[in-house]
């Protein structure tokens, strides 16, 4: 289905009943992305890592008892092909990951083991179950070989990483294009994608060391969140954009579109990119008294000061548009968390937003 001149939406008679695995369901975009396959109609599986303590979107949304689930690390290759031989999906998207780049320099043997191995696992798992028609392998965005300000990388660009997690992020892409090479195109089986998305925001994101839950934290708290990176700047955009853009890549794969089995963008509308303090500025404005940031002083580890990404290309193969703008991003970003934070339910913040973002984006705005 389409709406409203803003380009693709998933078709429901397409997920209707069709058996998805997803791995890194307890995170923050894996939740969203169950939440959204069930609204669908799909048959959603999940494997992952136990939701972190505290605060967690799937836990909040009671989603293991929606679907079946599987508490196990995606390291562990045996553990993982036997669930999905189990499941017998037709389509899998691969989101467990080690996400966080401060995390990276803290722990570089577990974010290369994790997304790397973890990769290849998958992959591996794809090409000794038959069902699987499609696999969607989520990378990131600071994949590619970062020369700081210049035009927005394109998926033909080099790959690269100046820091842990965006080179273990780079050699998933390479995992991945060498595994769709040598094992899937020759023989026809499962068609493989790879896809690269913008810096995410959404409600329901409790991860640490990330800049809206860390924001989030620090206003429900009444006290200024510190930035260690305020001119740092990113493509922003909201989650379900994202989301969008990966279920409309597995229906192409599935349909046997051969032209889609490759690496894919997907980020907000070119336009003047926008910084961190920026972010946190319109944030605090929606949020209200007692938000506020302030500039940190202590030296931080090595990130990229600048990152833009352009989608030109699933703007013209798959039809897809990002159907927020950075402005109604923020506005649904921060009402979920302010909403939620007065005491509503998380599950029913997150179908408003999806019939909403499926109707009319803009009547949330």
């Amino acid at each position: 289905m389409t709406g409203n001149g803003k380009g693709a939406l998933p078709d429901m008679l397409f997920w209707q009943g069709r058996r998805v695995f997803v791995t890194g369901h307890t995170g923050f975009k894996g939740a969203w992305l169950c939440a959204w396959l069930k609204r669908l109609g799909a048959e959603a599986a999940g494997f992952a890592l136990p939701a972190p303590a505290g605060k967690s979107l799937c836990l909040q949304m009671q989603l293991e008892g929606k679907m079946s689930a599987t508490h196990g690390d995606i390291r562990n290759g045996r553990t993982l092909a036997a669930t999905i031989a189990e499941f017998q999906p037709e389509v899998i998207f691969h989101l467990a990951a080690q996400p966080l780049v401060v995390l990276s320099y803290s722990e570089p043997v577990e974010t290369f083991a994790t997304n790397v191995m973890g990769t290849v696992n998958v992959l591996e798992a794809v090409r000794r179950t038959p069902s699987i028609r499609a696999a969607v392998i989520v990378t990131s965005d600071k994949c590619y070989e970062n020369h700081g300000p210049a035009a927005a990388y394109s998926e033909v660009d080099r790959l690269g990483g100046d820091d842990p997690y965006s080179a273990s992020k780079a050699c998933a892409e390479l995992v991945t294009q060498a595994w769709r090479h040598s094992f899937f195109l020759p023989d026809g089986g499962a068609a493989i994608a790879s896809v690269r998305a913008g810096n995410v925001i959404g409600g329901g994101d409790w991860a640490e060391n990330r800049l809206v839950p860390d924001c989030i934290a620090a206003f429900g708290q009444g006290r200024p969140i510190v930035l260690r990176n305020p001119d740092a700047c990113r493509p922003w955009q909201h989650v379900l954009d994202a989301l969008c853009g990966y279920l409309l890549v597995a229906e192409r794969l599935v349909a046997g579109d051969a032209s889609a089995a490759r690496a894919w963008n997907f980020g907000p509308a070119s336009g003047p990119v926008v910084t961190v303090a920026e972010i946190v500025q319109r944030l605090a404005a929606l949020w209200g008294a007692g938000a506020g940031w302030s500039r940190g002083a202590a030296p931080t580890p090595y990130e990229a000061a600048y990152l833009a990404v352009d989608s030109s290309l699933a703007r013209s193969a798959l039809n897809w548009l990002p159907r927020l703008a950075l402005p109604q991003a923020l506005n649904w970003t921060a009402a979920w968390y302010r909403r939620e934070h007065d005491g509503e339910d998380a599950a029913r913040l997150v179908a408003e937003q999806l019939s909403a973002y499926e109707a009319n984006a803009e009547i949330l705005a």
